[in-house]
């Protein structure tokens, strides 16, 4: 897998922002890969040093339109804490 096809896409929530004072970011993950590649993947897109990778499996939520009902698909969320001496991600800068 490619990089770009490893993270989906940042999350952007009042506790992912919370955590970036940890040096932690949150991320959309495929649901396929595992932390060593996830860690290969920011490493590799954000020029950043990686320290751990912890990783989750997030349910789908019923929902419903109407008198229909349906299932929000389930998805892999990853928290990645950057080493000491890391820089920052620059996308995540503007947001704090």
């Amino acid at each position: 897998m490619v990089a770009q096809d490893i993270i989906v896409k940042p999350i952007v929530t009042e506790k992912s922002m919370g955590l970036l004072a940890d040096n932690k970011y949150t991320f959309r993950v495929a649901k396929s890969a595992g932390k060593i590649e996830i860690a290969k993947a920011v490493e590799e897109l954000f020029n950043v040093d990686v320290a751990r990778v912890n990783t989750m499996h997030v349910r789908g939520r019923r929902k419903r339109m109407g008198k229909y009902e349906g299932v929000t698909p389930s998805w892999k969320k990853a928290i990645v804490t950057l080493a000491d001496g890391s820089k920052t991600i620059e996308f995540f800068d503007g947001m704090m």
